[in-house]
This record gives structure tokens, sequence and C-alpha cells, in this order.
């Protein structure tokens, strides 16, 4: 092999690997995960479907823990990786407070609150443009469930999105 030909292969490599790194939170959710539903609502409560995308949030999950220090002093308090317990309640899962440190026991979403709200990789859902109108009555009318599948690690991927009867 020459050294072009090395180079070549090992940049392919280094590609493959930083793929399967990237790839590895939600794959590992929807391969090894237990499934999870909760309550939808819209960001956009009037187009909550802009073509075939929907940008949902969770009611039932907290909000970015967003702490700041004393508003004059500037300083800004943890942000950043977050993880928010899950327990059931019925027919749907809902979270409690945000935490800085992985819980010891029981399901939990790892999210990231260093934005303008926590983000667990399950706030964006694609549909075929046919089905998204009647989708987007449900969620705008508070009628939708998603189905996330959680894996131990508290890692998310969103599985479907349904409407509830």
């Amino acid at each position: 092999m020459t050294g072009r030909t090395g180079r070549v292969v090992a940049a392919t490599l280094a590609q493959l690997v930083l793929v399967g790194v990237v790839a590895w939170a939600p794959l590992s959710a929807r391969l090894t995960g237990e499934e999870v539903r909760l309550r939808v609502a819209p960001v956009d409560p009037y187009d909550p479907f802009r073509g075939a995308y929907a940008d949902l949030t969770y009611p039932d999950l907290p909000d970015s823990a967003g702490r700041v220090g004393d508003p004059g002093s500037g300083a800004v308090a943890d942000r950043g990786t977050a993880f928010v317990p899950l327990t059931r309640s019925g027919d749907v899962w809902v979270g409690g407070p945000v935490q800085r440190a992985a819980p010891d026991d029981g399901l939990f979403l790892r999210c990231d609150d260093a934005g303008w709200r926590l983000e667990c990789g399950i706030e964006s859902w694609f549909l075929p443009q046919d089905d998204a109108a009647a989708l987007g009555a449900a969620v705008r009318d508070g009628r939708a469930v998603a189905t996330v599948r959680v894996d131990g690690g508290g890692h998310a991927a969103l599985v479907d999105v349904s409407a509830t009867p």
C-alpha cells in the first residue's frame, strides 16, 4: 500500500468512526431503550407543521433550568448537560426537576439546557405531508402523544407522534 492509499484509507476510516460517534446516542436509544409516551405541544401553536416538519415541546417536562446568578452580578450558573428523571403518570410519563447529575436509578432523559430551552433530542418530527394536517390539528388541540425510546444512559429517540382519541 502506498502512502497516498494509506492516507485515503485512514481518512475514510476516521469518517466512519465519526459517523458512528454521532449516531450512537439515538441508535442506542432505538435499539436498547425502554418505550415511554409523553404528551406533546407545538412550539408554534398557529402552525405546528411547516410542510412535513414539526418543532415540538413537552408540557410535562420542565423548561430549561436557566438558572442565572444574582441579576446584578453578571454570573451565569450551571448550564449545559441536564438530567430529567421520568416517572409514570397513568398512560404517559412526566419529568421531574432538572438535575445536574444523572439519577442513580430509574429512567431519565439526558438533555442540554445551554440554549433557550431544554433540548433532549426529541424536539423535531418529520412525516409525509399528506399526514401533517391531521396530526397538526391533534398537536394544536393537545391530543397528541409522542412515543420515545430512552436507553439506560438517558439518550432518547422520538419514534412516533400520534393523536389520542
